[in-house]
C-alpha cells in the first residue's frame, strides 16, 4: 500500500453542516486536499496548537500527551487508513520502546494528537485519490492554499480595537477557554504586525 504524507493546510466554517468544521489536510509535496469535516471541540483542539496558545488548564489531547510521556510512550505516526461512508478512520501508531501497537481513533483525535507529538500523518493513496477535492467547495472556500489560515468568528469584527485592547482580550479568552475567539484575535494582531 503506498502512502502520501500530510500536512494540516488549515481550517474553517463548514458551510454545509451547522456548528462543524471544515479540516483541509493537503499532501506534503503535491496539491490534492482532502476535507475532514469535525465538530466544535476537536476543531479547538487542533487549532490552539496550531496557533501555539497555552490553555490554563491542560484540554484532553494535551493529557493524553503527558500520560503517555510519563510513561515513555511515544506516538510515531498517524495512519488514515479506510474511508466509509463519508467517514474518514485512522490510527496511531505508538511505541513503548519494545513494541508497537495500533490503537484505533477518529481522524479529529489522531490529528489533535499528531500535532502535540510532532509525528507525521499519513493516508494510502487509494483514499487520497478517492477523497481528493477536485474543485474548491463551500466547506474550503475560506483557507488559503499554503497557510494556515483560521477563521472562526464570522462577522467578527477587531479592527476597532487598540493593540492593547486586543492583548486584554485575548488573554481574558484564554482563561476563558474561548479558543476559538483567542485565535481570531490573534489573526488580526498577526495582519497588523503584517502591515507594520
Amino acid at each position: 500500500m503506498k502512502r502520501v504524507k500530510l500536512k494540516v493546510m488549515g481550517m474553517s466554517y463548514s458551510q454545509t453542516q451547522s456548528g462543524a468544521y471544515a479540516l483541509l489536510l493537503i499532501e506534503e509535496n503535491g496539491t490534492r486536499r482532502i476535507p475532514i469535516i469535525i465538530g466544535g471541540f476537536e476543531a479547538q483542539a487542533i487549532v490552539i496548537k496550531l496557533e501555539n496558545l497555552e490553555p490554563p488548564r491542560p484540554l484532553t489531547h494535551d493529557l493524553f500527551k503527558n500520560f503517555a510521556d510519563q510513561f515513555r510512550i511515544a506516538v510515531t505516526e498517524v495512519m488514515i487508513y479506510k474511508l466509509e461512508d463519508g467517514v474518514f478512520f485512522s490510527r496511531l501508531i505508538c511505541n513503548d520502546g519494545k513494541n508497537e501497537h495500533a490503537i484505533d481513533s477518529r481522524t479529529s483525535d489522531a490529528v489533535a494528537i499528531a500535532l502535540r507529538f510532532g509525528c507525521p500523518i499519513y493516508i494510502s493513496e487509494e483514499i487520497l485519490e478517492k477523497a481528493q477535492l477536485t474543485n474548491s467547495p463551500s466547506d474550503t472556500e475560506n483557507v488559503v492554499p499554503g497557510e494556515t489560515e483560521t477563521r472562526y468568528e464570522p462577522g467578527g469584527k477587531f479592527d476597532t480595537y487598540t493593540d492593547d485592547e486586543l492583548y486584554k482580550m485575548i488573554d481574558e479568552a484564554v482563561k476563558t477557554e474561548d479558543y476559538e475567539r483567542a485565535a481570531s484575535i490573534r489573526d488580526e494582531i498577526d495582519k497588523r504586525k503584517k502591515k507594520k
